[in-house]
């Protein structure tokens, strides 16, 4: 030790500050990185530092000793300090070096797609967004319900008879019976959403009512949950004629089609009267359908006059009211404009098929650019 601070009254000589100033110069040139040189700054600097024990002393000596031996010590300081700042900037100057030859960028890589580029939209989600801007643009509004439901908003209100097989439990889920004996279930159809809304909103009613469904089924072309839309008008004056334009002009635009041709065959269902199967012209050449050419027929939707009962039911006077409805698979439609071939495919969380047939994410559906990006 070169200088013991505890020793009062004894002065460091010339050759104590000289060798000093050298271990110190050593020390700080030999630093390896900014903690080292902070040691070694603290260590000669700090509040208990060699330099500054000196530095406390010289209130003790005479003022011809502190005279010269200050004037002797600050020179020490200023000339440690200017070494500690300077070896401070090799140091950063080297560590930036460092840090440029490790985090290097190749340019003539491919940029890395955003997420927001990465991810994809699910086709179920698009089609649903592609049917909102065709039926807002005729008028239509949305309407929701939840997918548990009443079996009277289900069945009864929607003129099933007590026997009907749609009532069973191998083609219904149905909840355990409440407290006072009453199941529930999750809703077959978007149908309770209409009467919901018949019952909530006086007609005028223009909604369409997309939603998830389900149902005890499950193969290549159905699924135990799958999602519908149905739509429904209710006023004084509504008739087939106007049904037709609807699904001929919803076709149209949502198949991106100057013409459709519609076959409107008999059929049945409780909630209609009368009730109609629709088929759509298409061509199936080369295992690809295409819609509004060619000679075959494809069976695409279920649609109808709406029921009296189902009025009544709803609080509606059917002799002053009268409208229609009809529903259709948005699974299907995806898999019919996008040539998806599995319905299971949907639900099975591959992101691979994701990829393949999702949507970006800021492709949002137009009728004035196009609903197909």
């Amino acid at each position: 030790m070169l200088y013991d601070g505890g020793a009062i009254g004894i002065l460091p000589i010339m050759a104590d500050l000289e060798d000093l100033k050298t271990a110190l110069l050593s020390d700080i040139a030999a630093a390896a990185d900014e903690s080292a040189l902070e040691a070694v700054r603290v260590a000669s600097l700090g509040k208990k530092g060699s330099i500054s024990t000196l530095l406390s002393g010289l209130g003790k000596m005479s003022p011809d000793e502190r005279k010269t031996e200050g004037a002797a010590i600050n020179t020490l300081k200023e000339a440690v300090a200017a070494a500690l700042s300077a070896r401070r900037g090799v140091l950063k100057d080297a560590a930036l070096e460092a840090r440029l030859a490790n985090e290097t960028l190749d340019v003539t890589l491919p940029v890395r797609p955003h997420g927001a580029a990465a991810g994809r939209i699910h086709p179920i989600s698009q089609v649903m967004d592609e049917l909102a801007e065709i039926f807002a643009d005729m008028g239509f509004s949305i309407a929701e319900g939840p997918d548990i439901e009443t079996d009277d908003y289900n069945f009864t209100k929607l003129n099933f008879p007590p026997d009907h097989p749609a009532r069973d439990m191998h083609d219904t889920f149905f909840f355990h019976p409440d407290k006072q004996g009453r199941r529930k279930v999750l809703r077959t159809h978007t149908s309770p959403v209409q009467v919901r809304t018949m019952l909530a909103q006086k007609p005028p009613i223009r909604v369409i009512c997309p939603g998830r469904t389900y149902r005890c089924d499950s193969d290549q072309t159905h699924t135990p949950m799958f999602h519908q839309v149905e739509g429904l008008v209710i006023d004084r004056s509504s008739n087939l004629g106007h049904l037709k334009w609807i699904l001929e002009e919803f076709l149209k635009a949502f198949f991106e089609t100057p013409t459709v041709n519609l076959r409107f065959r008999p059929s049945y269902f409780p909630f209609t009267e009368p009730s109609m199967e629709v088929d759509v012209q298409c061509s199936r050449k080369d295992g690809e359908i295409r819609f509004g050419e060619g000679s075959d027929w494809l069976e695409i939707l279920g649609c109808g006059m709406v029921h009296s009962n189902v009025l009544r039911n709803c609080g509606l006077d059917p002799e002053i009211y009268q409208g229609f409805a009809w529903g259709i698979g948005i699974d299907r439609l995806a898999m019919l404009k996008y040539g998806m071939p599995d319905l299971r495919a949907f639900f099975e969380a591959d992101v691979r098929w994701l990829k393949h047939y999702g949507f970006r994410p800021l492709d949002f559906p137009s009728l004035a650019s196009g609903l197909s990006p």
